[in-house]
C-alpha cells in the first residue's frame, strides 16, 4: 500500500507540477509606457491584440533583428500582432537619446511600429512591465541581454518569452504567434 501511495504521490506530482498559474493582479493592458516621442503609450489600446514586446539596443550584436522585426510587424500587423520595441541601455548598448534612437531605427531599418523612450528592462529600476512580467511569468521574463522578447497573448498575460538568440522570423516564434492570434 505504502509503495502505490508513493507512485500516486510521485505520479500527481508530475501532472501537477505546471499547472500553478499566476495570479495576475494586473494584465498587460493596464500599464502605460512613454513613447520614443515623449507621449503616453496606453497599453489598453492594444486590448485583443497580440504583443511581441522585445528590448533593443543601437550598438549590440543583434542590433540587425530590428530586418526581421520589421518583416514581423508587416506580416501580421493586420492579423492583430503588435511589435513594441522597448530600446533600453540596461546592458549598455544603447544611444543616449531618445530622437537619435528613434532616427537610428528609421534610417537604418525603416522601423514604423512603435518604439517607447529609453527603459530600463531588469533590476530594481526596470519599468513595471518587466517587473510585472517576472512576477507573473518568473526569471525567464527577465532580459539577459537585448532583444530578449517577451510575447503577450489577447487576454494580456504572458504566453512565452524567447532568449536573444531566438530570431524574430524564427519558426518557434511565428508558431506561437499563429497559435495566439
Amino acid at each position: 500500500m505504502k509503495k502505490f501511495v508513493l507512485i500516486v504521490l510521485t505520479i500527481s506530482m508530475f501532472l501537477f507540477k505546471n499547472s500553478v498559474s499566476a495570479n495576475y493582479e494586473k494584465i498587460f493592458y493596464d500599464f502605460n509606457i512613454e513613447s520614443i516621442t515623449g507621449e503616453t503609450i496606453d497599453l489598453n489600446q492594444y486590448r485583443d491584440k497580440v504583443i511581441l514586446i522585445v528590448n533593443t539596443a543601437s550598438y549590440c550584436g543583434f542590433t540587425k533583428q530590428y530586418d526581421e522585426l520589421q518583416e514581423l510587424w508587416d506580416l501580421y500587423k493586420s492579423k492583430g500582432l503588435v511589435v513594441l520595441g522597448v530600446p533600453s541601455n540596461s546592458f549598455n548598448q544603447e544611444k543616449k537619446k531618445n530622437l537619435e534612437v528613434k532616427e537610428f531605427c528609421e534610417v537604418n531599418f525603416n522601423i514604423d511600429f512603435p518604439l517607447t523612450a529609453i527603459t530600463e528592462v531588469k533590476g530594481e529600476n526596470a519599468h513595471n512591465i518587466f517587473k510585472w512580467a517576472k512576477d507573473n511569468y518568473g526569471k525567464s521574463a527577465v532580459p539577459k541581454w537585448n532583444f530578449h522578447k517577451i510575447l503577450i497573448n489577447k487576454k494580456g498575460k504572458v504566453q512565452n518569452t524567447f532568449v536573444s538568440f531566438t530570431k524574430p522570423m524564427s519558426k518557434k516564434i511565428i508558431s506561437e504567434i499563429e497559435k495566439i492570434l
